[in-house]
């Protein structure tokens, strides 16, 4: 069944989710420690690559429209898809990670913040800012909300924070495909947009700039980054609606949201 051309799942649906889901961030928990200065992120996504596999998953991002790696790996001013390469990471810088796999047809994506060694005191703030903000996106969660009450409460915490919203990209319906309606975007008005539902999947997934929202892609077609070369940060959880709010698919197992190097918080 659809509404507003958005796929509605059934309730035994939301077991196979839950167990893509954790996957994806079971891997997350365990690349934590490989995040030091010195690494390369192409060391980072083989690491992935070989846990989905061993895991019993499939990596829904190699061969996905050509892409050849496990993950994306975004560093300081990289605001998403940045391609795992040989460059060695330095103390202070930030990554997103973003992981999606295909466990027995059910997609689980999510992404998470990590740091090589300590962050500044601007970046450190920017990647609380940026959780804080999908936390208050997914509590907008419920039957009854819209799509722009979501984008509404990310926007209002960013900018209260001083930051910006980046508008280029955002999230979408997932469950037994990687990207279906809607667009979930991370800005908006409250009460527009389509109506939230019991049974629709999505991911909330907001990048969040210490500087201006505007973004450019490079020469690679993949590679996203902030036009003023300010740092981004992103979080991500795959979200299914319920009949009380957002159910997230994607909690870490380890109950982090980044690591750093003063630990896990």
């Amino acid at each position: 069944m659809t509404k507003d051309g958005i796929r509605i799942y059934e309730d035994a649906d939301f077991a196979g989710m839950h167990a893509a889901g954790r996957t994806a961030a079971e891997i997350l928990d365990e690349v934590g420690p490989l995040v030091t200065p010195g690494t390369t992120t192409a060391a980072i996504d083989d690491f992935i690559r070989n846990r989905v596999e061993a895991l019993g998953a499939v990596s829904a991002t190699i061969g996905y429209r050509g892409y050849r790696h496990a993950s994306c790996i975004s560093v300081n001013h990289v605001v998403c898809h940045g391609i795992p390469g040989a460059k060695l990471l330095k103390d202070g810088d930030i990554l997103n990670i973003d992981v999606t796999v295909i466990l027995d047809g059910w997609f689980g994506d999510t992404s998470r913040m990590f740091v090589a060694g300590t962050p500044s005191r601007k970046a450190a703030r920017l990647i609380e800012v940026t959780h804080e903000a999908l936390m208050l996106g997914i509590a907008a969660v419920r039957p009854g909300n819209t799509f722009g009450d979501i984008g509404a409460a990310i926007q209002a915490h960013v900018e209260a924070n001083r930051m910006s919203v980046v508008r280029d990209f955002c999230g979408h319906g997932l469950g037994r495909v990687f990207h279906a309606p809607p667009n979930v975007l991370h800005y908006g008005r409250p009460g527009t947009g389509p109506v939230l539902e019991e049974g629709m999947f999505f991911t909330i997934e907001p990048m969040v700039n210490l500087g201006r929202p505007e973004t450019k892609v490079l020469a690679d077609d993949w590679t996203a980054v902030t036009r003023d070369k300010s740092l981004s940060a992103q979080f991500e959880h795959s979200i299914g609606v319920t009949a009380t709010g957002g159910e997230i698919f994607t909690l870490s197992p380890a109950g982090r949201f980044y690591t750093s190097a003063s630990g896990s918080s």
